[in-house]
């Protein structure tokens, strides 16, 4: 028989331990991922409304202007930090524009890892809301770090309409395009822009637009003053579409994966395009 004395020596032992135990993991909870969804943001927040206001402040009067466009750096993280340096060696580029689907899976991680990234850029950039990023609370982190995902700017007297097109992801549950939004940005600081450049993830009859209403997408676009083109992301591929057969032209970023931007300068006789891989 064990002596007594060592049973509740060992006892005590445990006790000890399990309090120390508990200590422990009370003081480190910030260390613990309760679950990928969780929407807790450490770090910057509204990233859109920061440099947008850097982009007005530089360029909103300048004659020309340009800028970079990419998108679908979702799973890609060392192509987008490649990315991030081949920017930064240029002394050309005036912002850049993600067009979406910072995340693969919308989990929170993913946006905070790619945001640090692209906060790694020397020039301010924006981001576009990805049907990726829609996923879980995709959405939910989207609107906290980086803002709304219907917004607009204006730099080299150009508007830069930025829109979410990802009405699949909605199950058309709300109104995507926003043609409210759209129609309201065609006159709202008008006198500050003579040309516009529409920007969005999904292109009209993608698989995740909402192609019901194409044709009054078409409309609404046509309605802004100068229409340059409009820039989409989502299929992973460099693309140079007129969708509607009407003279607006529609260019596809490819995905981080094929290091690959698009750059365009826009200027009083029109505007300069070229994919620039790296």
């Amino acid at each position: 028989m064990r002596p007594i004395v060592n049973i509740k020596h060992k006892i005590m032992k445990i006790k000890q331990l399990t309090i120390l135990l508990t200590c422990f993991f009370l003081q480190a909870c910030d260390l613990i991922e309760y679950h990928p969804y969780d929407v807790h943001i450490t770090g910057e927040r509204d990233c859109n409304a920061r440099n947008i206001a850097i982009i007005e402040s530089l360029y909103k009067e300048s004659e020309s202007i340009t800028f970079a466009v990419m998108g679908d750096s979702q799973r890609w993280y060392d192509e987008t930090l490649d990315f991030v340096h081949a920017i930064n060696n240029r002394t050309d580029i005036d912002f850049v524009i993600h067009g979406g689907d910072m995340s693969d899976f919308g989990a929170t991680k993913e946006f905070l890892w790619q945001r640090d990234i692209m906060n790694k850029l020397n020039v301010p950039y924006v981001a576009l809301l990805g049907n990726h990023d829609c996923l879980g609370t995709g959405e939910e982190t989207f609107l906290a770090i980086y803002g709304e995902s219907d917004f607009s700017f204006v730099a080299g007297r150009t508007k830069f309409v930025c829109l979410n097109t990802n009405a699949l992801e909605y199950d058309y549950s709300k109104p995507i395009p926003n043609f409210n939004f759209m129609e309201n940005e065609v006159v709202d600081r008008g006198s500050e822009f003579d040309k516009t450049v529409l920007c969005m993830h999904a292109a009209p009859f993608s698989d995740v637009f909402n192609n019901n209403v194409s044709k009054a997408f078409q409309y609404y676009v046509r309605q802004y003053p100068g229409v340059q083109f409009c820039t989409v992301a989502h299929d992973h591929n460099v693309t140079i579409t007129d969708i509607y057969n009407d003279g607006i032209i529609y260019y596809g970023s490819t995905c981080m994966r094929d290091r690959c931007f698009l750059l365009f300068t826009i200027h009083q006789d029109g505007y300069d395009y070229e994919a620039v891989y790296y």
